[in-house]
């Protein structure tokens, strides 16, 4: 894991364009602490709680980036950081909001509960750490509702793995136009899923 780990402070110095101070560090690694990796599957009656590892992590940041200043992610929806699109404090970011690189971590923490939550309130068959955080990483793209509906949903809690992964090709589309960018994720998303 300490590998893991500095190959995404490392990657997130690339983004961020520069070294990071201790202080960021310490932060990130506070997550990564707070989300280790578990290599067994859930048990069907002792249903604890997963957490999306490091690599999971570090996968969501390199397709979610991260943007200090909030742009519009094409579909009408403000964004910043990696992909925050609702602070903590539940308000909707805005055009022209700005955060520290620190804020942007925090946010994705917090972003991280919230999806973790409910893929493992969602899911009721046992998951893999990948099936989790191919999981996450979606339900972080796509949103909570937009999984809770979804066939991939249904067809994973049927026991049927295969056909669930293959309904991570459905989504990739963004305002109703094909994304070579949700072409990508989804078969990182899938394959992860699949190992």
């Amino acid at each position: 894991m300490g590998r893991v780990i500095k190959q995404l402070l490392g990657m997130l110095g690339k983004v961020s364009g520069g070294r990071f101070m201790q202080k960021r560090i310490d932060l990130i690694n506070s997550i990564f602490l707070k989300n280790k990796e578990v290599d067994r599957p859930r048990s069907a009656t002792v249903q604890a709680e997963m957490r999306v590892s490091a690599a999971g992590i570090q996968l969501i940041c390199a397709f979610e980036g991260k943007q200090l200043v909030a742009y519009d992610d094409g579909v009408g929806v403000w964004t910043i950081g990696f992909g925050t699109t609702i602070y903590p404090n539940q308000h909707k970011v805005k055009k022209g909001d700005r955060c520290s690189d620190a804020q942007a971590t925090q946010y994705m923490q917090h972003d991280l509960n919230k999806f973790e939550h409910a893929v493992n309130k969602m899911v009721t068959v046992p998951l893999t750490q990948n099936q989790f955080d191919a999981l996450v990483s979606l339900s972080y793209n796509i949103g909570i509702g937009a999984l809770r509906n979804a066939t991939l949903l249904k067809k994973l809690n049927s026991g049927d793995y295969q056909a669930a992964a293959n309904q991570f090709d459905v989504w990739i589309n963004a305002g109703g136009k094909r994304v070579q960018g949700l072409v990508n994720r989804r078969a990182r998303e899938k394959k992860l899923f699949l190992k």
